[in-house]
């Protein structure tokens, strides 16, 4: 069995508070874009994670396409697989592929050995690998607050708009760009701006990650800069970076000239209402 692992971008991120267990409290639109990794099952002899495509560092039990797999087969019993992933979804850059990998795989477990999980059980399992996975789970857009777990589907008047996505090269580490950032709620919630025409957005909807971002990677707001200038309706770093994305009315020319190699670039029409 094969699946496609999509990534994500944010639309507006703002960190409203520390919680007691560690981590942030956050108000986020998550959105699902078509840049994808690849991901295939097959029954074996013993288990096995290859991989293939960008290089990823650590060991295989630490992937989380291994730790979805544990976790179903210490509570439903799963024979043994080979796994290969093959991986383009870029590394620090605030698309979220790992957990995109992770969610993916409890979807296919489920699938393949019928276990019958409902949804809200594999949101369950999702929120035990990562705060982005549950995300994954549902797929479609919502807005999230708590770490990301919580989450209301919305409708966005994005459709037939174009997105860019610029990956510098350089990566981003979550811890870095939480490093200047200070927890605040926002006057105004992003659940109301987000319905703001798309127009308003550039004034209105932040990633409050960029205020710590930027001065660390100044080659990201460059990027983002460069995106106003060809004509982006909104752009923003993505998550906590180092991606950042723009939509556009109409997509613009000679974009492999603009951010040639090492630079990497996505783009895509928008179809989701």
């Amino acid at each position: 069995m094969i699946s496609f692992p999509n990534a994500k971008i944010n639309i507006g991120l703002n960190i409203t508070g520390k919680r007691t267990d560690g981590f942030h409290n956050l108000e986020t639109v998550f959105f699902p874009i078509g840049w994808c990794d690849a991901l295939e099952i097959a029954e074996a002899d013993k288990l096995q994670l290859t991989t293939s495509g960008i290089p990823i560092s650590g060991s295989p039990q630490s992937n989380l396409v291994m730790k979805a797999y544990s976790l179903l087969q210490k509570d439903c019993g799963l024979p043994a697989l080979k796994i290969h992933l093959h991986k383009q979804i870029p590394f620090g850059a605030g698309l979220g592929g790992g957990s995109a990998d992770g969610a993916f795989m409890l979807q296919m477990l489920n699938k393949s050995f019928n276990l019958n999980l409902s949804v809200e059980k594999l949101l369950d399992y999702a929120a035990v690998l990562g705060s982005d996975c549950p995300f994954f789970i549902l797929d479609k857009p919502v807005f999230a607050t708590g770490r990301g777990e919580v989450m209301d589907e919305i409708n966005l008047n994005v459709k037939g708009m174009s997105l860019l996505l610029v990956k510098p090269p350089l990566e981003v580490s979550t811890a870095k760009a939480f490093q200047n950032v200070v927890p605040q709620k926002p006057a105004v919630s992003l659940s109301e701006l987000i319905n703001l025409p798309v127009h308003d957005w550039k004034n209105n909807i932040i990633n409050q990650f960029e205020s710590s971002v930027f001065p660390q990677y100044p080659e990201i707001s460059i990027v983002k800069a460069q995106l106003y200038d060809m004509g982006a309706v909104y752009a923003s770093m993505s998550g906590s970076g180092s991606c950042v994305f723009g939509l556009f009315s109409e997509l613009p020319a000679n974009i492999e000239r603009l951010f040639p190699a090492p630079f990497l670039t996505f783009s895509q029409q928008i179809q989701i209402l």
